[in-house]
């Protein structure tokens, strides 16, 4: 079954994930074990950048925008 060939290995989740936003013109953020408590912003270009991560919400607790703030360029 399909499902199980996709839970059997989890790590498939992020590449989807980068995948769908650089489809949509959007840079994927992830967070690597060793970078405390900045993010990770891949751009659909490739380029990598640590950043400080925020979620804005709305009053009915819905995500409505990303506020990141550059750090360093990592590639």
């Amino acid at each position: 079954m399909l499902i199980d060939k996709i839970l059997s290995n989890l790590n498939n989740f992020a590449d989807l994930g980068g995948q769908r936003a650089f489809e949509l013109g959007n840079p994927y953020y992830y967070q690597a074990a060793n970078d405390n408590e900045y993010w990770r912003k891949e751009m659909p270009t490739g380029e990598i950048f640590l950043v400080l991560f925020e979620v804005k919400y709305d009053q009915d607790g819905h995500p409505i925008k990303i506020v990141d703030t550059f750090q360093e360029r990592i590639s």
